[in-house]
């Protein structure tokens, strides 16, 4: 009997966790969505570009609500138990409270594996993915996103600007101008031109122009009666360099390693071959190997403190001010949880007693349960 009141309160927790989290997810995603339309308006991109960039970004949701999502998943069930009398029938088939509680606590390390795999396997890869989509994508609303006699500079290192565009898709008076690099330019201009898809590359064709070249101020010019001006090549001014959060768990202990041994022998060759492997970015390693590793271990903590709701009967009168309290110190929690790898830094020793602090607190609060049960009995 024991066994089967103990798997219908799992299956309660997991379908009511299920229910939340992607609730939760859904209205953030819609909302991202929502506001990525401006990089579609802004940055070049077509509207198929980023909403596989915002379909990708729906695990990193998944994993940053996951802890908060636990919590109110267990309050909620244990609440509505507590308020339907439920768990005063426990107590009279012999469960005790703290077989209870310890039950509760081996369970939510399901949640915590869950959350391991989440974080260090499957949210770094789609963001990878995510912005090498956005890297590999080509600027198919560039075109669209020019205006006449206005100087447009969606796009890295160009600028570009006509006067006028004919019926039949013709641009008058053109003046492009492309940063090739330090003291190094280029300036074309035309009299006419058009976009033309060549080989699956959108190319600008160029009539009746001259090219002005300037490099380290020497000055060099040509003129021509046709030319490609290849837009491909160019990058939008979002950011497509691949970042800490977008490494793999393996990548980024490897670097961690690297980095250490360098430190003592002063080589640091073998950092440099690794992307975002340095000693300048070494605390942002750290607070990215935290985030991974150590704040699903939280969720122990979390699922501890919705337990609270079983030590105070719906029957006393401060229960309500008592319910309250406990959804506000969760609520704080997961704020001090988001938080709290701000504390990262370079320092070994600091970041391993931040580490050890979901453990010092699930220590705590179990002590807590003891104490508290104890002297009601």
């Amino acid at each position: 009997m024991k066994k089967i009141i103990f798997r219908k309160l799992a299956q309660d927790c997991t379908k009511f966790f299920l229910l939340t989290i992607f609730t939760i997810s859904m209205i953030i995603w819609v909302l991202q969505a929502v506001n990525y339309l401006d990089f579609v308006i802004e940055d070049g991109h077509g509207f198929l570009v980023y909403f596989n960039y915002t379909l990708l970004s729906f695990p990193k949701i998944l994993s940053r609500i996951f802890p908060f999502s636990v919590f109110l998943a267990f309050a909620y069930i244990l609440l509505k138990y507590e308020t339907k009398n439920e768990l005063i029938i426990f107590w009279n088939f012999g469960i005790s409270k703290i077989k209870f509680i310890n039950f509760f606590i081996k369970f939510s390390f399901m949640f915590v594996l869950l959350s391991l795999l989440l974080n260090t396997l499957i949210v770094p890869l789609t963001q990878d993915k995510a912005r090498s989509f956005i890297r590999s994508s080509d600027l198919d609303f560039f075109e669209n996103m020019l205006k006449p006699k206005q100087f447009i500079d969606i796009v890295k290192n160009l600028t570009i600007y006509y006067e006028k565009k004919t019926k039949d898709g013709n641009l008058k008076n053109i003046f492009l101008n492309d940063k090739l690099g330090e003291n190094e330019f280029q300036i074309t201009f035309a009299k006419t031109g058009k976009f033309q898809v060549n080989n699956k590359k959108k190319v600008l064709i160029l009539y009746d122009g001259k090219t002005i070249n300037n490099k380290n101020e020497n000055f060099s010019e040509f003129e021509f009666s046709q030319t490609n001006f290849n837009i491909a090549k160019f990058n939008t001014k979002s950011i497509t360099q691949r970042k800490t959060q977008e490494n793999s768990t393996l990548e980024l202990i490897q670097c961690l390693l690297i980095l250490k041994n360098a430190q003592k022998n002063q080589d640091s060759s073998e950092a440099i071959k690794m992307f975002n492997c340095s000693l300048n970015n070494l605390e942002n390693i750290y607070e990215e190997l935290y985030s991974r590793l150590i704040k699903p271990f939280y969720i122990i903590f979390l699922v501890a403190i919705s337990l609270l709701f079983i030590l105070k009967s719906k029957i006393d009168h401060t229960f309500n001010s008592y319910k309250f309290k406990i959804y506000l110190f969760g609520f704080l929690f997961t704020i001090f949880l988001e938080t709290s790898s701000k504390f990262i830094s370079i320092n070994f020793l600091q970041n391993l007693f931040i580490s050890f602090l979901p453990f010092i607190f699930v220590f705590l609060i179990y002590l807590y349960f003891l104490n508290a049960i104890r002297k009601n009995t």
